[in-house]
């Protein structure tokens, strides 16, 4: 039942509904002698009516009655029904609708439920179950045990109450107890001054937050350092805030804000690279900069530009102290394992698979790293650089038969230029000289550089050319043609560049004089005099 009194089901309760009446499963249940549902009891359609001894009761009031038409109604004065007229089941012809009669349940308990439905029939609107009009809140009239229990005034009574006054069948129909105004005000009163508190606090913490991060100075140590020394890694590409997380990590700054605010105001501070420094733990932002700015700082392994693989492996082994050789044996024994590219060992005869790919730079070489990984990085910056040349691509332009012969002009132009202005006219010798039509060398390139690459040495003085061509090595150009199996050296970028856009010219020849001059020349006879002046500088030099 609803809160009103209404009974179970879906029937419409008004007179007027157009549904009024119509026959429900109850009916059909009836005629076709089924068992009805919820224990074999048959549901009870909703009436409309209030039959003579049956007339409700409001607080002793007696409410007017009408018909189906809207006129009033008397049931004491005719002693009818308000609805004489009612017909069994759905509309009929007359376009009113009426009720199929129930057949009467023998097993009904009460034995209060007429034969059939449209005859005579006591009207349930005399009883508890009666639907009284709606009132509005407050105004609702008493309907004796129907109602709260609790007396006028009396809202905060005790709950248990509620069920000893309510009849046990009338339980949980009635109003629910109503709690106190004065505690959902005090409740209330609470929450908005927990609300409007935690609120307030909350905007002064941000507007806190938000004055340190943007006006308030960062955090920052003062003086130099303690003197605690400390090796921090800066990798490549690193910008000022991380330059400035490494450093705090390491505890040589105190905040990263700090640091970049010293790197920005610092003249050189953009300069900062990569690479490993010697630093102190609590040093000022500042002092930090100034000192990774100063050569003292930096503890990295730099590799000029033309040394040779066997110069770099003793540099290894001095910076990380191991027993001289250590590095040269991993790189003999692991170099495929370093990344080289697939071109890097095409040709037979090679020395040192690793020559020409440790790029000259600086590198982090600190104490309890590995010589593999010094190396793997080495060879992984040149990869990089090799690719943005595209040496694979200007091979072919260029005369050449791979990426490793473009390379191995550059290192030839490296170690063979004495300037770096005059790169491009070496290289441009070197690619004349290369030529099959070459009459002036006959297709020899005759560098003493690759003969002191195979014997292992650096001297000007290499012997005569008749001795020179005795000596069986792919290295030996004097004696070979055209270039040698792989690089004798590690060019930089400008060998590099001047190997891939040589200076225009004839030349076959070239010879240093001095300091501040070098000489080229087409023809042998030229040559020879440029040598002769080469001998008298030499010398007047007393060399």
């Amino acid at each position: 039942m609803t809160e009103y009194g209404r009974g179970p089901g879906t029937e419409p309760w008004h007179p007027e509904d157009p549904l009024y009446g119509d026959a429900g499963w109850g009916a059909q249940a009836a005629h076709a002698g089924q068992q009805y549902p919820y224990g074999g009891q048959p549901q009870h359609p909703q009436y409309h009516g209030w039959s003579q001894d049956q007339q409700p009761h409001y607080g002793g009031q007696q409410y007017p009655q009408y018909d189906g038409q809207g006129q009033h109604f008397d049931p004491q004065q005719t002693g009818q029904h308000p609805h004489p007229q009612q017909h069994q089941g759905g509309w009929d012809a007359t376009g009113t609708h009426g009720h199929v009669p129930y057949a009467a349940d023998p097993g009904d308990p009460y034995g209060q439920h007429p034969v059939a439905y449209g005859a005579e029939q006591p009207d349930l609107y005399g009883t508890e179950d009666a639907y009284p009009p709606p009132q509005p809140p407050g105004h609702r009239q008493p309907q004796g045990d129907d109602e709260h229990p609790l007396p006028p005034g009396d809202d905060d009574g005790d709950p248990e109450a509620d069920d000893t006054a309510v009849p046990p069948e009338r339980r949980g129909t009635g109003r629910k107890p109503v709690k106190s105004k004065k505690g959902r005000t005090g409740c209330a009163l609470m929450v908005v001054v927990l609300v409007f508190g935690g609120g307030l606090g909350g905007v002064a913490y941000f507007g806190y937050q938000f004055y340190k991060d943007r006006f308030a100075p960062a955090p920052d140590y003062a003086g130099s350092g303690n003197g605690e020394a400390v090796t921090v890694e800066i990798p490549k590409g690193a910008v000022g805030a991380d330059i400035g997380r490494k450093l705090k990590e390491a505890g040589v700054v105190q905040s990263v804000d700090a640091f970049v605010s010293a790197q920005l105001a610092n003249p050189r501070g953009k300069s900062l690279q990569d690479g490993v420094y010697t630093l102190q733990k609590h040093m000022s932002a500042a002092s930090a900069v100034e000192l990774m700015l100063s050569p003292k700082s930096r503890d990295n392994l730099v590799i000029p530009e033309g040394k040779r693989n066997i110069w770099v492996y003793e540099a290894i082994d001095t910076r990380l102290k191991l027993a001289k050789g250590t590095t040269a044996k991993i790189a003999k024994n692991d170099w495929k394992d370093l990344g080289l590219p697939s071109w890097a060992n095409s040709n037979k005869g090679i020395k040192d698979p690793l020559e020409g790919f440790l790029f000259p730079s600086s590198y982090a070489v600190a104490k309890g790293m590995k010589p593999k990984d010094v190396l793997k990085s080495m060879v992984e910056r040149s990869n990089e650089q090799y690719k943005q040349y595209d040496l694979a691509g200007k091979a072919q332009d260029l005369g050449l038969d791979s990426p490793l012969q473009v390379l191995t002009v550059a290192s030839l132009v490296q170690v063979e230029g004495k300037y770096k202005h005059d790169f491009g006219k070496v290289a441009r010798v070197v690619y004349n000289r290369l030529k099959p039509d070459n009459v002036e060398t006959a297709g020899r390139l005759e560098f003493d550089s690759t003969v002191n690459y195979l014997k292992g040495q650096s001297t000007l003085d290499v012997g005569s050319v008749a001795d020179l061509r005795k000596i069986a090595d792919p290295y030996n150009t004097y004696d070979i043609k055209g270039l040698p199996p792989g690089p004798i050296s590690n060019p930089g970028s400008e060998a590099i560049e001047s190997a891939l856009n040589p200076t225009p010219g004839p030349w076959y020849y070239f010879v240093s004089i001095n300091e501040n001059e070098t000489v080229f020349a087409v023809t042998n006879e030229e040559h020879n005099r440029n040598v002769e002046k080469y001998q008298e500088a030499r010398k007047q030099a007393g060399n």
